[in-house]
């Protein structure tokens, strides 16, 4: 499941990033609860928890190439909502959001940015980033504009900066699942975009 790894930014950039091999990554036992201690041993100590996102992407990677149980950890999306959320690990104080997320075939998110750092793994199906950015408008300071499209299949990885906007829509027509992870969000920086009003609210 070798893939690419990209990176997106708030000033509506992304790119393609130096990805670890999937067979340099192979390693017997890998379990989730080493996944978790490792990442926090990442961020342990580190003022800016940006520098962490290469290695964090090479921890998400090697957990999706070692672990069959988080890559079947996943429910139908929801008939109502088109999505579905399994939350892997919970634990009074700990910092991080563990997930997969499904998403019914078609299905469209909202215009957001994640008021903390994330990497996404796709681990079933295929889905588009549209990417955008404020446009520094003096009279409407929430406008976005899209900067660009990004089409994520299994084994691709993607990481956002706190401030990168963006929306997802599930193109195969199949269930498209991913696994998630997120540093501690910040609830007054993460905020939903309305393209047509110019506007913005907390997410």
């Amino acid at each position: 499941m070798q893939g690419r790894d990209w990176l997106l930014t708030g000033d509506g950039q992304y790119q393609v990033c130096k990805a670890a091999r999937s067979w340099n990554l192979l390693q017997e036992n890998y379990r989730l609860y080493r996944f978790l201690t490792e990442i926090e041993d990442v961020l342990n100590g580190v003022e800016d928890e940006l520098i962490c996102l290469p290695e964090i992407r090479m921890l998400v990677r090697r957990l999706i190439v070692n672990s069959y149980w988080v890559r079947s950890q996943y429910l139908e999306p929801s008939s109502t909502t088109g999505t579905s959320v399994v939350l892997l690990y919970d634990e009074l104080g700990f910092p991080l959001t563990v997930q997969t997320v499904t998403f019914a075939p078609g299905s469209i998110s909202t215009i957001h940015n994640h008021g903390t750092w994330g990497v996404v793994a796709v681990l079933k199906g295929q889905e588009k980033n549209t990417v955008w950015r404020r446009t520094h408008n003096p009279d409407f300071p929430d406008k976005i504009e899209p900067t660009g499209e990004i089409i994520l299949s299994p084994g691709d990885i993607i990481s956002f900066t706190p401030d990168a906007i963006h929306s997802v829509e599930a193109l195969s027509d199949q269930p498209t699942v991913t696994f998630n992870v997120y540093g501690e969000t910040d609830p007054k920086q993460r905020f939903e975009f309305d393209a047509v009003t110019h506007r913005a609210k907390k997410f």
